[in-house]
C-alpha cells in the first residue's frame, strides 16, 4: 500500500519526463526486436494455411513499419547504428518482398484448395471466442468432406499437364497443414462440450479421411513422389526477377550471372589444385583417381565417432595455439555427438551441426549394400577432416556461442551464418591444416562443392539446369556419390533459393573484410575474429560498415563489390 501511495504522489510531469526518456532513449536494436515481435504477434493471431487475409495483415504490417522506419531520424546514429538500421528496411522490403510472392504462390494452388475456406472459418471463430452451434459446425464439416472428394475427382490425371509436379507437392504440404488446423479446433471442443463430439465425432472423421487421402493423391500420384530413393527431385525455380530481389535483400551489388562466374573461376582453381595433389600422390593428372583414393580410407564401422572427436580436439587447439580467436572453456567443452538416422541420410548425407551436437554420417545397418559404401566413402578420414571444424570449432558451434551472447538481433543470413563456417575453410587452406595431398584433396573436395553449389542453385533458378543435370553435375564434376548427390540436390531445391550460394560468397566476402582489417598491423587476427563473432548475423557489407565506421547514408544500396 505505501508503494501504491508513493507512486500515485508523483508529480504528473515526472512520469511523462520518465515515458519519454525512455522512448528517445530507443535503439535501433530496440526496433529490431519490436517489429519481431509484432511479426510474431500477427503470426499468433492470425497465420493460417493458405490464407490471403493473413497475407493481408503482413502486407499491412509491412507498410506501417516502413513508414515510421521513413520517419525514423538517423541523421545522428553512428556508423554501428546506422548498419543495423539498414538491416532493419532491409527486413521489413523484404518481408512485403515476400508477401508478394506468396500471394503469386497461393493463386497456383487456390483452385485445388477450395474447402479452405471453411477451416479458416472454423479456426477463426474458435480463436475470437466465436459462440458454437454444434449442428451447424457439423454440417459445414460434412459439406468439407464431400467438397474434398468433389475436387480429387475433378483433378487432371498426371498427363494432363494442367497441374505440375511442384504445384501439387507444395499443395500437398498445405493439405496436411490444413488438417492439422481442423485437428487443433476438433480437440479444443471434444470432451469440453458435451454435444460437440455427438454431431462432429462422424463427421470430423471422414473429413480428416478425405483430407489425408487428397494430400496422399496430390503427393504421389501427381507428383510422383513416394518417399523412394528414385522419385523425382521436385523443386520450383523462382525466376531471374525474385532471385534479383533476394540478391540485393542480401545486400550484393551483384547481378545472379556475375556470381556464377565468381563460382566458376573458384571451381577452375580447385580442378588445378587437385591435378597437383594427385601428381603428389604419383596419379599424373587423374584427381578423380586420386579422389578415389581419398575415398576409400574410411574408418571400420563404429569408429566415424572418435574420429570425428579426434579431429574437433585437433581442430580447436589449431586456432588456439596460433591465438586466431577466442575460444571460451565452456563452448570448448559444451558440444556433444548424434548420429545421423538412415532415413535422415537423404537429405544430410554428410556430417552437420545442430543445437551444440554434431551430427555424425556413417552408415546404418538398415541401408541397402550399396548405400551403405556410398555413406562410408562419402564421409573418409580426408573429406570429415574439413566437416569438423567447419561445423564445430572454429566454425558454427563457436559462432552459435557468441550468438547465444550477443546482440538479440531477430533476423539471420546464409551469408554471415555459413560464410563464417566457410570462411575458415580458406582460412584453414592457408594456414596448412591439409597434412597431405590426401587432406588437400578432401579440402578441395568441399571448396569444389561450394563453387558448384553457387553454379547450380543460380542456373537452377534461372531456368537453365534440371535437378537432374545438377546431379550429374556433382557426380562427374565433383566426384559425389550418388546418394550424396540427390541429397544435395533435393536440400538445394527444396532450401531458400540463396542459402546454398551464401557459403562460397559469404566466406570470400569475409575473407576480403579480414585481409582490409588485419592488413598493414590494423587488427590482430584474435581481435578481427573476436569483432566479427560478436557484432553478430547480418549482411557482410552492413557488417564491414559496422566493423570500419563507414558512415552510410540512409538511402544507401548494395555498393561493395569485393570479388576481384
Amino acid at each position: 500500500m505505501i508503494r501504491r501511495l508513493c507512486f500515485a504522489a508523483l508529480p504528473l510531469i515526472l512520469l511523462f519526463s520518465v515515458y519519454s526518456s525512455e522512448t528517445a532513449a530507443a535503439t535501433v536494436l530496440d526496433l529490431e526486436r519490436e517489429y519481431h515481435a509484432d511479426q510474431s504477434g500477427l503470426h499468433g493471431a492470425f497465420d493460417l494455411p493458405a490464407s490471403d487475409a493473413y497475407l493481408d495483415q503482413q502486407q499491412r504490417l509491412g507498410e506501417d513499419w516502413r513508414v515510421r522506419l521513413d520517419r525514423f531520424e538517423f541523421a545522428s546514429l553512428d556508423p554501428r547504428e546506422k548498419a543495423e538500421y539498414l538491416l532493419l528496411r532491409s527486413e521489413v522490403q523484404g518481408l512485403l518482398d515476400e508477401t508478394t510472392r506468396a500471394k503469386k504462390r497461393l493463386a497456383e494452388i487456390a483452385p485445388l484448395l477450395p474447402f479452405s475456406t471453411a477451416i479458416h472459418e472454423l479456426e477463426t471463430a474458435r480463436r475470437h471466442w466465436g459462440a458454437l452451434d454444434c449442428q451447424t459446425a457439423a454440417t459445414k464439416v460434412a459439406d468439407l468432406a464431400s467438397t474434398i472428394k468433389q475436387v480429387r475427382e475433378h483433378l487432371p490425371k498426371p498427363d494432363g499437364k494442367q497441374v505440375s509436379a511442384a504445384v501439387a507437392l507444395r499443395a500437398a504440404g498445405t493439405v496436411h497443414e490444413l488438417q492439422e488446423v481442423l485437428k487443433r479446433w476438433y480437440s479444443f471442443y471434444e470432451g469440453y462440450r458435451p454435444d460437440f463430439a455427438w454431431w462432429l465425432k462422424k463427421p470430423y472423421e471422414e473429413a480428416a479421411k478425405q483430407l489425408d487421402e487428397y494430400a496422399k493423391y496430390l503427393r504421389e500420384e501427381i507428383a510422383l513422389v513416394k518417399g523412394k530413393d528414385e522419385d523425382p527431385l521436385v523443386g520450383e525455380p523462382i525466376g531471374a526477377e525474385a532471385l534479383a530481389v533476394g540478391i540485393r535483400r542480401e545486400w550484393l551489388p551483384y547481378t545472379a550471372d556475375e556470381l556464377i562466374v565468381i563460382g566458376e573461376r573458384e571451381f577452375a582453381w580447385c580442378e588445378e589444385e587437385m591435378q597437383k595433389a594427385a601428381h603428389e600422390m604419383k596419379l599424373g593428372d587423374d584427381w578423380k583417381a586420386a579422389q578415389a583414393r581419398v575415398k576409400a580410407d574410411y574408418v571400420p564401422p563404429g569408429q566415424q565417432d572418435e574420429l570425428v572427436a579426434r579431429i574437433a580436439r585437433e581442430a580447436t587447439d589449431f586456432v588456439k595455439r596460433r591465438d586466431l580467436v577466442t575460444v571460451p572453456r565452456l563452448c570448448e567443452e559444451s558440444w556433444g555427438l548424434t548420429m545421423i538416422a538412415p532415413e535422415t541420410l537423404k537429405t544430410i548425407p554428410y556430417a552437420a551441426y545442430n543445437g551444440r551436437q554434431m551430427l555424425v554420417a556413417y552408415a546404418n545397418s538398415e541401408l541397402k549394400q550399396d548405400d551403405k559404401l556410398m555413406v562410408m566413402r562419402g564421409n573418409n578420414r580426408h573429406f570429415t577432416r574439413l566437416v569438423i571444424p567447419h561445423e564445430l570449432i572454429p566454425g558454427h558451434h563457436l559462432q552459435g556461442y557468441y550468438a547465444s551472447r550477443g546482440p538479440e538481433r531477430p533476423f539471420s543470413t546464409p551469408f554471415y551464418l555459413e560464410g563464417w563456417a566457410l570462411y575458415w575453410e580458406l582460412r584453414l587452406w592457408d594456414l596448412g591444416w591439409a597434412q597431405t595431398p590426401e587432406d588437400r584433396i578432401g579440402m578441395l573436395f568441399w571448396r569444389m562443392t561450394r563453387s558448384a553449389r553457387v553454379i547450380l542453385t543460380l542456373k537452377y533458378h534461372l531456368g537453365r539446369m534440371t535437378p537432374e543435370e545438377m546431379v550429374s553435375f556433382l557426380i562427374d564434376r565433383v566426384g559425389h556419390e550418388k546418394l550424396g548427390a540427390r541429397g544435395e540436390v533435393r536440400r538445394f531445391i527444396r532450401a531458400e533459393p540463396l542459402y546454398q550460394v551464401g557459403y562460397l560468397i559469404g566466406g570470400r566476402q569475409i575473407l576480403a573484410l579480414h585481409d582490409e582489417m588485419t592488413g598493414s598491423g590494423k587488427l590482430s587476427e584474435r581481435q578481427f575474429h573476436d569483432a566479427v563473432l560478436k557484432q553478430g548475423a547480418m549482411p557482410i557489407e552492413l557488417l564491414r560498415s559496422a566493423l570500419r565506421g563507414i558512415p552510410l547514408p540512409k538511402d544507401a544500396q548494395p555498393a561493395w563489390r569485393f570479388a576481384k
